[in-house]
Order: C-alpha cells, then sequence, then structure tokens
C-alpha cells in the first residue's frame, strides 16, 4: 500500500517569468506547469509541478525534538505532506530556492516511503539539489556535520530518536537550518501556524530515486545526490581527536571495547570508525545491523533498554569501557567494568579532561553549558577553570546560539545527550571518542600487565577534585495527560505560595520557581520550562512533563544533591537520594494523580 493517496488539481501561476529566470512557464494541456530549466546541457529536461490540494488536519505542533507521532497517523492522507509543505510555506524564499537541503534518518520503518515524498515536495518548491544518506540514512549528528561542511541551507531529520520503530509504533521529522541546529521556536511556531491554513502542497512529478546506490539524478534544473552516510563525519571525527592515541588504546592486548548500536543508525558508522579506522576488533560491535524496528528492540542507550550491554559490563569478565548510542546517534551511555557514568558526569568529566585528551581543544573550552536538570556536577568545572557557564532549558537548540556567538564548546543533557560545537547536534560517537581519548591518555605510558587507569578510577578522581553530585531521573511513560498535567498546576500553586526557609523535612527551601530562560544571544524568553524546589544545600527536586514521546506524557522527576565527602562517595546513588525521592514523591503527590506505583525507568 502507498503511505497516502494525492489527488492532482491544477497549479495556475499568473505571474510572467522575470527577465534572466531560470524558470520558463507555460501551461500544458492537463493545466499542471512545466518549469523547464535553462541549462547549457545538451539534454534539457522538463521538471512538473503538481498542486496537490488538501486539508487541515489536527495534531502537527511540533515538540522540542520535532514532530512524533505513530506511524500510522503519519501514513494518513496528507499528514506528512502537510507538515512538509508547511514547513516551506514557513521560510523565506532565499533560505531554500535554488539551493542545497540534506536528508538523513535512522533507517526506522516508513524512511523510505517518506524520503520520496519530502524530495518530490522539496522539489515542486524549488530547492535546487537533495543531498540523502544511502538507503536514506544519516545520522542526526552526522545530517549536521554535513550541512555545515557542504554550506547546505539545512537538512531534513527522519527519526523520532530513542523511540521504538516499526509499524505500530514511532515515527517523527525535524529541521535544522544553515548552522546545522534544530529550528528555533520562530519557526516551528510557523509551521504549525501553517499546518492550519494549508490547502495546497506543491509536488514534483518524479520517479522514484533509488537510494540504494551512490549517484546523482538531475530532472532540469533539480538534483538528487545519494552520497556515503560516514565519509564526511568521518573526516570531522579525524580533526577533532587524536586518532593515533585512541588506536593506541584500541590495539592493547590488556585493553577490551565494546559498543552497543542497538540495532540503529550508528551500526552504519561503528564499524568504519572503531574497526576500519581505529583497529578494534569487529567482535567489540553489538547490534550493529541497522533494522526498520530496532530488533524489535527500545534504542535508547540507558540501563533498562540497553540491558543486554548493562549485563555484559557487570557480568564476569567484563570489558574495560561499554558505550551505546541511540536511533539516531545523537545520545550516548558509558560504563565502565560494573561502573555506570551518569550523563551529568560524563559532560563534566569530558569538559575537564578536554584541553589535556582532545586536541580541537588544544586551547582550552570557550565556555560550558547544561540543561536545567541535568546535575550542577558542571558548575563546579566551569568554577574552577574560570570558564563562562550557562544554564538553558531542555532542547540542543538552545545551546546552538551560544556556540554560534562563540560562547560555548562543550555541553550536555541528563538525557544522555553530550556534544560540542564541532556540530549543532549532540553526538554519541563524540561521547565514545572523548572517553577513548581520556582513557587513552590516562594510559599512554603504562606498560602491558601495569594496572590500567579505568573508568572508575577517572570518575573517582574527579570526584576527589570537584565532589559528587549524586543524581537520578525517574520515568513515568505514558501517564494520562490529564492527569499529569493536573499535578503540574497542583505544583505550581504550591510554589506560588512557597517562601525562603519553609521548612520540607530536614531540607530547608533555597527557592521555588518555574524555570525560564533569556537567550544571551538574542533576548528570547523560554518560559515554563521546569518546575524547580532548591534547597539550601544545593539539593534539588524537578518536575518536567515530556513532549519527545508519540503518545500520553511522560512525567520526569529529577533528583540531585551535592556531596563533598570523599568517604561517602562511593554510595549507591539510590540510597544517597532516598530521603529526597520520599520528599519528591509527597510533595508532587505523583501516585494519587498518576495512578503509578513505580516508574518506567531509572537512571
Amino acid at each position: 500500500m502507498a503511505p497516502m493517496a494525492l489527488k492532482l488539481h491544477s497549479l495556475v501561476i499568473n505571474a510572467p517569468p522575470q527577465a534572466g529566470s531560470p524558470f520558463l512557464f507555460r501551461r500544458s494541456p492537463h493545466r499542471r506547469f512545466l518549469l523547464r530549466a535553462a541549462s547549457s546541457s545538451s539534454t534539457t529536461q522538463s521538471l512538473k509541478i503538481n498542486s496537490v490540494p488538501t486539508k487541515p488536519v489536527e495534531g502537527q505542533k511540533t515538540g522540542t525534538s520535532g514532530l512524533r507521532k505513530k506511524v500510522k497517523v503519519f501514513q494518513e492522507g496528507n499528514y506528512l505532506a502537510n507538515w512538509i509543505q508547511a514547513l516551506f510555506n514557513s521560510l523565506p524564499e532565499e533560505d531554500y530556492k535554488g539551493g542545497l537541503l540534506v536528508l538523513g534518518g535512522d533507517g526506522r520503518y516508513f524512511n523510505k516511503e517518506a524520503a520520496q515524498i519530502i524530495i518530490k515536495i522539496a522539489a515542486g518548491n524549488g530547492v535546487g539539489k537533495i543531498l540523502v544518506g544511502r538507503d536514506g540514512i544519516m545520522s542526526t549528528p552526522a545530517v549536521s556535520a554535513v550541512i555545515r561542511k557542504r554550506k547546505a541551507n539545512g537538512g531534513f531529520i527522519m527519526s523520532a530518536s530513542h523511540n521504538p520503530g516499526g509499524p505500530n509504533y514511532d515515527w517523527g521529522i525535524k529541521f535544522n537550518y544553515s548552522s546545522g541546529q534544530p529550528a528555533p521556536e520562530s519557526i516551528t511556531d510557523q509551521i504549525y501556524g501553517n499546518t492550519l491554513a494549508i490547502s495546497e502542497i506543491k509536488m514534483a512529478e518524479i520517479p522514484d530515486i533509488d537510494l540504494s546506490s551512490v549517484g546523482v539524478k538531475n530532472y532540469g534544473n533539480f538534483s538528487v545526490e545519494v552520497v556515503d552516510p560516514v565519509s564526511d563525519y568521518l573526516e570531522l571525527m579525524e580533526n577533532v581527536f587524536d586518532f593515533q592515541l585512541i588506536k593506541d588504546l584500541l590495539s592493547r592486548p590488556d585493553f577490551r571495547f565494546i559498543f552497543d548500536a542497538m540495532h540503529a543508525v550508528t551500526g552504519a558508522y561503528a564499524k568504519p570508525i572503531f574497526v576500519d579506522c581505529l583497529g578494534a576488533s569487529p567482535s567489540c560491535i553489538l547490534n550493529g545491523v541497522p533494522l526498520e524496528d530496532f530488533g524489535h528492540g527500545h534504542p535508547d542507550p540507558n540501563l533498562t533498554y540497553a540491558k543486554e550491554l548493562v549485563d555484559i559490563m557487570y557480568g564476569n569478565n567484563a570489558p574495560d569501557l561499554g558505550a551505546a548510542s541511540d536511533g539516531d546517534g545523537d545520545r550516548n551511555m558509558i560504563l565502565g567494568n560494573s561502573f555506570f557514568i551518569t550523563p551529568s558526569d560524563s559532560v563534566a568529566i569530558i569538559a575537564a579532561n578536554s584541553q589535556l585528551t582532545i586536541p580541537y581543544f588544544h586551547s582550552g573550552p570557550k565556555g560550558l553549558a547544561r540543561s536545567m536538570p541535568t546535575s550542577g556536577a558542571l558548575d563546579r568545572v566551569a568554577e574552577k577553570l574560570n570558564l563562562p557557564f550557562f544554564e538553558v532549558p531542555t532542547g540542543w537548540k538552545f545551546f546552538g546560539n551560544l556556540m554560534d556567538d562563540g560562547k560555548l564548546s562543550i555541553c550536555g543533557e541528563e538525557s544522555f545527550g553530550t556534544g560540542s560545537d564541532h556540530i549543532r547536534e549532540k553526538d554519541g560517537i563524540w561521547a565514545v571518542l572523548a572517553w577513548l581519548s581520556i582513557i587513552a591518555h590516562k594510559n599512554k605510558d603504562k606498560k602491558i600487565g601495569e594496572k590500567l587507569v579505568s573508568v572508575a578510577d577517572v570518575a573517582k578522581e574527579h570526584w576527589s577534585i570537584y565532589g559528587r553530585n549524586f543524581f537520578s531521573r525517574y520515568d513515568y511513560e505514558e501517564c494520562e495527560s490529564d492527569k499529569a498535567n493536573q499535578m503540574v498546576e497542583y505544583l505550581r500553586d504550591i510554589i506560588s505560595k512557597s517562601k525562603t526557609g519553609d521548612d520540607y523535612g530536614c531540607y530547608t527551601l533555597q527557592f521555588a520557581d518555574d524555570f525560564a530562560y533569556t537567550d544571551p544571544v538574542d533576548g528570547s524568553v523560554a518560559s515554563k520550562q521546569g518546575l524547580r524546589f532548591v534547597f539550601t544545600d544545593g539539593s534539588r527536586i524537578i518536575f518536567r512533563l515530556s513532549g519527545t514521546g508519540s503518545a500520553g506524557a511522560t512525567v520526569r522527576l529529577y533528583i540531585e544533591q551535592f556531596e563533598p565527602d570523599v568517604s561517602k562517595h562511593d554510595l549507591d546513588a539510590q540510597v544517597a537520594l532516598k530521603p529526597l525521592i520520599d520528599l519528591a514523591l509527597s510533595i508532587s503527590k505523583l501516585k494519587d494523580f498518576t495512578g503509578r506505583d513505580a516508574p518506567t525507568v531509572i537512571t
């Protein structure tokens, strides 16, 4: 079955062609129009543009990471086509007319069919060229890298990130701008507005593109180039990191590494990078073949969904370093032998070691930033290194302005996202290479047989210098939206009545608020970004509703407590945080509102 049925109606263009225009319009017998490109080629082709009548459909407002719904929703009528056309209706013509756009995705179900729709609508709206990854595959970090290297006008990313894939699961789409960063809210708001008023879709009448082989197809003034999805990204990684340093580590007989691609997009990158370039054994790659349904798995690299890797790393004779990445390759998880590195600690440790271990930062990072719910571990690194520091809302787009303004080098989110200004997306493989660089540097002078500095050693050394921020996140997935929103309003009422000095058991309130952020670059304001209870000892309780799912609401509860006492650093996080967790559940009446006895995922 075709993913959508498009009825063709006439397109009437009354404006005469301008002098010197590459497009010459004439009426066809079927009341469609031919855009004939003026070309020096001896064989000039025509591009038919059809006007497809359509009507607005509900539910096309984008979240922090684009538009995500069930596959079957995107397959209904003109659902996807409406959103793509609304995007072109929202952009200034100079941002795409005759320009270059990149198209990639995570390999999930419906990507190949969606790619054909996107390509035809792009051609219908006057885009000059689409550059698409072979088989429609290109990781989110790679799309950002390719946009920047090729100086493209922007790019489409077909992904629902870490959400499950398959006919009964999730699909998603988002647009990144010319800097490689996700489109700002000013554009996504316009897209949503245009979805409410859309009446036609401009679609070029061209055959489906063979995405399986690299090459260029020309259709008049429009062309499609299918490219290797790895090469540009690999070249960038070679310029960021010392590959020989990492290669020396991976070639040691006393060091073992394992990478779980979770049958997602980084499976296409793991062998070329870790095996072919860095010399790791092919056996180090786990679940390395990208599959449309991610092997019936949930491609979210955390302690719950990356269970196979976790069992290996906490089992007998575990490797020295284990890592995983998610559906579209922008998230990561780092593990040592029976040792978990929280994402909040990971970005802090990378930042603290970056100048010594990563050539890209040989002059030191410009600044550091984290999302508001992420622990304060990075704050302490910024303070010690005397670096500018920024706390932003959840959503990678908030880091982009700071990077473009030269204020920010390294940043991260507690949701397993870590990255730097080498691109404008978080980057899973970049984080893995950063950790390999740190371990390689710590052990570069170690002889075979000497005890190696381990992942756990690196973390504990960091805590001894900066203190430990105990941190945990509880996710309650697919809660009833009405009930979740009622809980949030209940908490807002508590916050409105709170004051400094209020007692919460053994904790004293410093302040409580609904986090708002004013961008220091453009002055834009993001409000209602998370409910915070901050106590005088630095402990924090935070509540947020996530917009990254396709059904229901995900309630996220974040708990953090700073511990400077080295003798307490080996405590289990759940033990150390239990008083705060109990307090958070009591304050929010979460069980009463959601009916949930336990979280879906604990990080």
